[in-house]
């Protein structure tokens, strides 16, 4: 594939025609033949001998671009119209930001997007011209754990208060500081309450549809969500993404954890440089500049018994950051030390935020190498796929390296009739260097296809695919293909409900057969930067994919039959030239 053919990819051109052509040229050219958290009480007094954070420079700010945080002495949190009012300040003191909506929540309410940059940009391709790397901060996804929605409001802040910062010479950055913005006007101090502010209160997790937003990339119900996805990733395409959060977990004296994406069937090139290159020199950074402490997130395999393990939590793309590694693009999972003080979570993830920027500006263009090469490998293997597997089950294994977490010794006391104990640190320190199990393999795998069909004209089937930016097409002309078909032996729907679905569980088998497939059946193929993010909604036994989702249970269960039918996604092995047209939303 020539250079100037594969650049015409990573750019994910906002057309979907014009990537249909450039799938379609490909083609013709002969050359190219991969937590829930232990519930614990407040913690003691000790907690506040954790290595404090630097402070702020001593710049003055006016009060009228102070955070909520700040002006409240740390006892507040920003309400909808506050975020609104302190985003319009900021707007009045520098052209270098632009703020658009990108949707709007469940109840209404504007979901803005701060685009910082110099000169100020208003559209994608406004950005992409200035050949700077793309970087996107997300924050309040869950609306209790507010600390990212301050401190990236202090971010922005810092960047306009500065003629000519230096994050911008090199990078656009994209903020949305309130995604939540239903969940955070449900402000109470009634909220989780195991955290040591702030006094007035934090919102809920959920939003106002009582969807767990960090569980929607895949499915997509939230407007949200939606939104992030067409309005962010699909139209903007950061090649960065940080998604912030606060633990619920284990006593330790860092006051920031991480996460690189954590699914297996990820680009292993892009994961490898996340988890050994890129974290590592932004947690340096961290203690060096920043004087603030940082350890991979996680919890104890058991809490009594600390050298059995520190683990990470699933790898599933319904949680953001995964996702956003199954597009090919580097993500960073924050996460706040909960059992902090807010000052402290707050200032920890303003630090946090820094220092990632301050890795990022200097390696814009090695950043933005690194993600065009990770699409033009999936867009080759997919050309290509003899050989390539897809993981559709895995072992969680320890990183070859042990990690150390400065731990406190814990006091015990059993709850009468058995149940969880309460659990208290004492200023009694007790860093344990134990195994990190945070690397799923591939424990079964089935074969990468060449491409998808789906043989039922179903508008939400369609509609899902292209939302997730995918290039989806339409056969003009009936075709008799060898495909691989499966044929499900067991259909189970969980017990209990999930994010408003009772998640499937599927066994089955393939077969090979030659089908007739007749004009207007869809087409996905997988020589496309998200071609892994297909395979994960197609295929039948992934475990966060659109079966998984109960998409197609009406053709599974069909009308008025006791058995299973099959399902009506093909697996399309060996590439064919195909004449197909590329449908829009």
């Amino acid at each position: 594939m020539s250079q100037q053919l594969i650049k015409r990819f990573t750019l994910r051109k906002t057309s979907v025609l014009g990537l249909a052509l450039t799938l379609l040229l490909a083609w013709a050219i002969p050359a190219l033949a991969n937590t829930s958290g232990q519930k614990q009480t407040r913690p003691a007094d000790s907690q506040k001998k954790q290595v404090q954070p630097a402070p702020v420079q001593p710049v003055v700010i006016p009060e009228n671009l102070l955070t909520v945080a700040e002006k409240s002495n740390f006892t507040a949190t920003s309400r909808y119209q506050e975020v609104l009012d302190l985003v319009a300040e900021l707007q009045k003191i520098s052209p270098n930001l632009v703020v658009q909506d990108i949707g709007q929540t469940a109840e209404g309410r504007r979901i803005p997007l701060l685009i910082l940059s110099n000169p100020p940009v208003h559209t994608p391709q406004a950005a992409r011209n200035l050949k700077k790397a793309i970087v996107y901060i997300q924050a309040n996804i869950h609306a209790g754990e507010v600390e990212g929605k301050e401190a990236s409001l202090m971010l922005a802040r810092e960047i306009l208060m500065s003629p000519a910062h230096p994050y911008l010479n090199n990078l656009v950055v994209l903020i949305v500081p309130n995604l939540n913005a239903d969940g955070n006007e449900r402000i109470s101090p009634e909220n989780r309450r195991q955290q040591p502010g702030p006094e007035q209160g934090v919102g809920v997790r959920q939003n106002a549809m009582n969807l767990d937003l960090n569980r929607d990339a895949v499915k997509l119900e939230s407007p949200e969500m939606k939104a992030v996805v067409a309005n962010i990733l699909n139209l903007w395409d950061p090649v960065l993404v940080v998604d912030c959060h606060t633990t619920d977990g284990a006593y330790h004296e860092e006051t920031v954890t991480y996460s690189w994406p954590l699914n297996p069937n990820s680009d292993p090139e892009l994961l490898a440089y996340q988890r050994d290159t890129m974290l590592p020199a932004i947690v340096k950074t961290m203690k060096e500049k920043y004087r603030t402490l940082a350890v991979p997130y996680g919890m104890f395999r058991d809490w009594r018994d600390p050298s059995q393990g520190w683990v990470t939590f699933e790898p599933q793309p319904r949680y953001f950051t995964n996702y956003a590694g199954l597009r090919n693009r580097l993500s960073i999972l924050d996460e706040n030390y909960v059992h902090a003080d807010y000052k402290t979570r707050v200032m920890s993830c303003f630090h946090f935020l820094k220092a990632i920027l301050d890795y990022a500006s200097p390696r814009a263009t090695e950043i933005q190498k690194l993600v065009e090469e990770a699409d033009r490998r999936t867009i080759q293997l997919g050309l290509n796929p003899a050989g390539q597997s897809f993981a559709v089950e895995y072992d969680l294994q320890p990183l070859p390296g042990p990690v150390t977490i400065n731990a406190y010794e814990l006091e015990v006391t059993e709850r009468p009739g058995g149940g969880f104990p309460q659990l208290k640190p004492t200023d009694r320190k007790k860093p344990v260097t134990v195994p990190y199990f945070a690397d799923y393999r591939p424990k079964r795998t089935v074969p990468f296809p060449f491409a998808y069909l789906i043989s039922v004209p179903d508008p939400d089937i369609k509609e899902k695919l292209l939302a997730h930016g995918l290039l989806v097409e339409s056969l003009k002309e009936p075709v008799s293909l060898e495909v691989e078909i499966f044929v499900p032996k067991e259909l189970k729907g969980a017990e209990r409900p999930f994010q408003g679905h009772r998640l499937n569980q599927i066994k089955g088998e393939y077969k090979k057969e030659t089908r007739k497939f007749p004009a207007g059946t869809l087409l996905v193929r997988t020589a496309q930067p998200s071609g892994f993010l297909a395979a994960y909604l197609l295929e039948p036994e992934s475990d966060d994919g659109l079966v998984v989702w109960n998409f197609f249970d009406r053709y599974l269960a069909g009308q008025w039959q006791r058995g299973l039918s099959e399902l009506p996604v093909y697996r399309l092995l060996q590439p064919v030239n195909l004449s197909a047209v590329a449908l829009g939303n």
